[in-house]
């Protein structure tokens, strides 16, 4: 199957272990030595309308994607799967 960045920011992710809607693709990690996508990055929810800064960012491994369908990415991991990245702001940081 073929299918665009495009069609795959429209597709909802949804992990088959817990039912859970993850959210929709916002990016991808991508190998460019072989040409290969390693990874869909759905990006941290955000607290407080985005004032407070987002949730963590979940990254899925391509080994992790069981289905992608039509209108969906059904995915199976573990918790090892959200991002240690920090991207929260703190309020300290607001009020300067």
């Amino acid at each position: 199957m073929i299918c665009s960045f495009s069609s795959l920011r429209n597709k909802e992710v949804v992990n088959m272990r817990t039912g859970l809607k993850i959210g929709y693709v916002d990016d991808i990690e991508m190998d460019t030595q072989g040409a290969n996508i390693v990874s869909l990055i759905v990006y941290g929810k955000p607290r407080a309308f985005g004032i407070m800064g987002r949730d963590e960012d979940i990254i899925i491994k391509c080994s992790d994607i069981e289905l992608i369908g039509e209108d969906t990415i059904l995915v199976k991991f573990n918790d090892s799967a959200v991002c240690t990245k920090n991207r929260t702001v703190k309020i300290e940081n607001l009020l300067k």
